[in-house]
């Protein structure tokens, strides 16, 4: 499997997503893990070949994180789970993982409380991984 990992800056125009797709096929990728996807709510849109998850953005219209995957595995995503604006993950049933993490840390110009909150939030999702082994 072909995975990859962008940052976006944004997907809040028109034809984002076809743009996405186009250079996914192009570099045949499977799996993309985006950050910056700043779309209202979460759920799911199909995108040309790929399902499109994606998690909510802040109430400053920032951030938000999401994957495209390809109709070929899309069936193997056990589940797409959205902890924070920041923070996304989806499970795979797969023989080498089963878990693909996709995360947007805070900037170095963050303050230290928002920087601890979210080392605080990975740090529970990666203890609740080890849990589930």
């Amino acid at each position: 499997m072909k995975l990859s990992t962008w940052n976006v800056r944004s997907l809040y125009r028109a034809g984002s997503p076809t743009t996405v797709t186009r250079e996914l096929a192009r570099y045949k990728l499977e799996l993309l893990g985006v950050r910056e996807v700043r779309w209202d709510k979460r759920g799911t849109v199909s995108a040309g070949d790929y399902n499109f998850f994606y998690g909510k953005r802040n109430d400053d219209h920032q951030l938000g994180t999401g994957f495209f995957v390809h109709h070929k595995i899309v069936s193997a995503v056990k589940r797409v789970e959205f902890v924070s604006v920041r923070i996304l993950y989806v499970v795979l049933r797969g023989s080498w993982f089963n878990i693909v993490l996709n995360v947007h840390a805070p900037s170095e110009e963050q303050h230290n409380d928002s920087k601890w909150s979210f080392c605080e939030k990975l740090e529970q999702v990666f203890d609740n991984f080890l849990s589930a082994v």
